[in-house]
């Protein structure tokens, strides 16, 4: 069993047919997908999503990129949307330097106000990180010495620094197609050095579909091939990649029920050892 951690399957890109990539997903060995919020304010959207199928669920949250579209959302609005048992994650929230498509204020206080919502309700904070490595890391030291929160670094294409950084603060590392590019050389590095049990793969379907579907839309059917690089440049095997991975899925997304069958012993464990 493998999972896509991370899609957006309320975009237009998957209107026409998404029964069917739900359904070639499932084919392929995905067995959980979590389609991620990028409006608070259209949340409503996205849960429509996830309410259509049971192996599919959703975050709440505020991209970067509409960061100053959202300035007025509240906690309360993070909070009430986290109430709903098919939500299971805060945001993606987080930097972008590359677009700034909002100014980078109200980036930092809406990666802040989500934070605060994950931190409050338990969830993980799914973050999205560009082209601001030293801003990002600044902003989650600041913030876990206030009070920790578990959180992922989703999509990472960054440096070393970044994705070291993250694995102190107890953070996980999610990869996606990006891995599988052939001038991914630096990137395979920092997914063979990080710890076995906190790492994730991901589709951010529609975008960035792995080779060698690079170049379509992506879908969740694809992470497969991400998995694949990744037991590839860990140097282990792709069903030691899927239970892996898989199990630090359902450690994270801890309020996703793990299905009947699956080895979690790491994730009993993990629970144990935290109590």
């Amino acid at each position: 069993m493998l999972v896509d951690s991370h899609c957006h399957l309320d975009f237009p890109d998957f209107a026409d047919e998404l029964d069917d990539v739900v359904e070639r997903a499932r084919a392929a060995g995905v067995g959980r997908m979590v389609t991620i919020c990028t409006r608070i304010r259209k949340f409503d959207q996205v849960l429509a999503v996830a309410e259509r199928f049971d192996d599919v669920y959703c975050s709440a949250g505020t991209h970067p990129h509409n960061a100053a579209e959202e300035t007025d959302a509240t906690l309360e609005d993070y909070l009430n949307a986290a109430e709903h048992p098919k939500v299971v994650a805060i945001g993606e929230a987080g930097l972008d330097y590359h677009y700034d498509n909002s100014p980078r204020r109200e980036q930092a206080d809406s990666f802040r106000l989500q934070i605060d919502a994950a931190r409050r309700t338990g969830l993980p904070l799914v973050i999205h990180s560009r082209s601001a490595e030293a801003d990002t890391e600044t902003i989650l030291r600041e913030e876990m010495a206030k009070g920790r929160f578990d959180a992922i670094l989703h999509c990472f294409s960054s440096g070393a620094e970044l994705a070291h950084a993250g694995i102190e603060l107890g953070l996980y590392v999610s990869f996606s197609g990006i891995l599988t590019f052939k001038r991914s050389e630096e990137l395979r590095e920092i997914a063979a050095s990080l710890p076995a049990d906190r790492l994730l793969v991901e589709t951010d379907a529609p975008y960035l579909a792995p080779t060698p579907h690079r170049g379509r839309r992506n879908e969740p059917s694809y992470v497969v091939e991400t998995a694949k690089i990744l037991a590839e440049t860990r140097g282990v095997g792709e069903a030691e990649i899927a239970r892996q991975t898989t199990e630090n899925f359902f450690r994270l997304f801890r309020k996703i029920p793990t299905p009947a069958g699956f080895e979690a012993a790491g994730i009993a464990n993990a629970e144990v050892a935290a109590s």
